[in-house]
């Protein structure tokens, strides 16, 4: 479905991404984990069209997205929850959720689509009417997430997703993930907590100063000496 061929791309000078390299197959959870400051970020922004590429092709169901505009690419099936969620703080929760449907005219397919999002999550129901900004850190990323849901993505790009989150809210933002993928929705999950994101991968890839330097199944990482001396804080040898 996404394919990155050889990205390079310069920020302010540097050399950022240095040839990247990476797929995410149809119906997949792809983990991409590192280092702050690896490139994780830069390399959905790259994607999504925040960020143009150097050099190098980015392919979304066989076809080049490199350098087109972020508007045009999210029209072509692709959401990006930014990390730091950034909702419309005094606009409510239905009117977030409402604002990721902008692309779609059908408004009896959207009202389903927000009655799947309540579904999802119940909590959202609740604080339909509350403006965004009130919200908790958790709660907000709800909004985030059910946003970028609003348009029925084929592959839902996130960022993030647990960072500023007390344990227990980040549990069950993984849990709402999981559900998610479930439906078949395609993931590339930029993710601080390695081991719950390679937990729910199907495949995963690590970065290290803008060069992937492994790349196997989630279940196959979390069991690598490498991958865990580093990103899962075992420091036993």
């Amino acid at each position: 479905m996404l394919k990155l061929k050889n990205i390079h791309l310069d920020y302010t000078g540097v050399e950022v991404l240095k040839g990247i390299n990476l797929e995410v197959e149809k119906g997949e959870v792809v983990a991409l984990i590192g280092a702050n400051g690896a490139g994780k970020t830069t390399t959905l922004r790259c994607i999504s069209g925040f960020l143009r590429a150097r050099k190098g092709e980015i392919l979304f169901q066989g076809q080049n997205i490199q350098c087109k505009p972020p508007h045009l690419i999210a029209s072509y099936g692709i959401s990006h929850v930014l990390e730091g969620r950034h909702l419309f703080s005094h606009l409510s929760v239905s009117d977030n959720l409402y604002m990721g449907a902008y692309l779609q005219s059908n408004t009896a397919a959207i009202s389903r689509n927000l009655e799947e999002i309540f579904h999802l999550f119940p909590r959202l129901y609740e604080r339909k009417e509350q403006t965004a900004g009130t919200l908790s850190g958790g709660e907000q990323q709800m909004v985030a997430l059910g946003r970028a849901l609003m348009s029925r993505p084929e592959l839902l790009l996130l960022d993030e997703p647990s960072v500023g989150l007390a344990p227990i809210v980040v549990e069950q933002i993984f849990s709402v993930i999981q559900k998610i993928a479930a439906t078949g929705c395609t993931i590339l999950l930029v993710e601080q907590n390695a081991h719950l994101a390679l937990g729910i991968a199907d495949r995963g890839y690590v970065i290290e100063l803008g060069e992937i330097v492994l790349t196997n199944t989630g279940s196959h990482l979390l069991k690598s000496k490498a991958v865990q001396k580093i990103y899962l804080g075992d420091n036993r040898g």
